[in-house]
């Protein structure tokens, strides 16, 4: 069977998948790894890619490659999303990707970042839905919501430019967060979604990439990460307002110590939770479920996918 990788380079994490393409199209994971480096540390101030910040995702970057090819991988696609979008010496960082880690990273637009991830999330439970399906991507830099039908047919789509690390360092400003940083970044998501148009009646709703994933492991403190308790689970409303009390309560030093929390992730959860419950409302969504298949997979459907005929 013909084997792929996709490798999504995110604004706080490296993804990378490597899958085995299936005689009916479908895709089944051979290796999975994801490692944060932080790409868009401080993106959002100076719009400029940190040396720090590049070194360490070019240093993963090569690495997945080399862990992709020694897999008997025949193609490897490489997508760069929020801060690579944003960041003025973002061709310094295509072309170190080049000679560092052979590979030719693409630039992917917030509308294409959507559709991506929009295809990953119907491929697992849009066929079982009986009606609408909503998407929400939350990531480091961009936020995406996707409407789409029971067939598939999206009706909307848009990358706002709201993350987990970009609220983080522009709106908090102690540890743990006062009463006055969780309103700014409440109240920013707020008139954020206020743009979005009406929930389709009946809709389900899909939370894509680490932030949901890595709430709903601590919520059950499933610990070390297990994809197979997480993919397909079910955060509620009501759970992830007490999980964003209690995230945006803890100093950081305790939130490094949650059970499911990865350490590197604990300074931006808290606003990675306010992302995804600000959604819920916004949506008028009472649950969400939880996918722990995201960009890469949509990419790797959109790359290296039987074309239908």
């Amino acid at each position: 069977m013909p084997r792929y990788a996709t490798i999504d380079v995110g604004t706080n994490s490296v993804l990378l998948l490597v899958a085995d393409r299936q005689p009916d199209g479908r895709f089944q994971a051979v290796q999975e790894r994801a490692e944060i480096t932080r790409l868009g540390r401080g993106v959002d101030k100076s719009r400029r890619l940190s040396p720090e910040g590049m070194d360490a995702t070019l240093q993963v970057l090569s690495d997945f490659a080399t862990e992709a090819r020694n897999l008997g991988a025949e193609a490897i696609a490489v997508s760069a999303t929020s801060a690579a979008r944003d960041a003025e010496n973002g061709a310094e960082f295509l072309s170190a990707a080049k000679a560092r880690a052979g590979v030719t990273v693409e630039i992917i637009s917030g509308e294409l970042e959507a559709q991506l991830s929009f295809t990953s999330a119907y491929t697992d439970f849009g066929r079982q839905a009986s009606g609408p399906l909503v998407v929400v991507d939350i990531g480091g830099g961009s936020t995406e919501f996707i409407y789409g039908d029971a067939q598939g047919r999206v009706s909307f789509r848009h990358s706002f430019d709201v993350g987990s690390v970009r609220m983080t360092e522009r709106y908090v400003h102690a540890d743990p967060l006062t009463a006055e940083d969780r309103a700014r970044v409440e109240s920013h998501l707020r008139e954020t979604f206020s743009s979005m148009p009406p929930c389709p009646p009946g809709a389900q709703l899909v939370g894509i990439a680490g932030t949901v994933t890595t709430l709903f492991a601590v919520q059950h403190a499933i610990d070390p990460y297990d994809s197979e308790r997480v993919h397909g689970g079910t955060l509620t409303l009501v759970q992830l307002e007490a999980l964003a009390d209690k995230l945006c309560r803890l100093p950081l030093a305790e939130r490094q110590k949650l059970p499911g929390l990865q350490p590197k992730r604990a300074d931006v959860i808290p606003a990675g939770a306010l992302i995804l419950l600000e959604g819920l409302r916004a949506l008028g969504l009472e649950r969400c479920l939880v996918s722990d298949r995201g960009l890469r997979w949509g990419l790797l459907a959109h790359r290296f996918g039987v074309p239908h005929s």
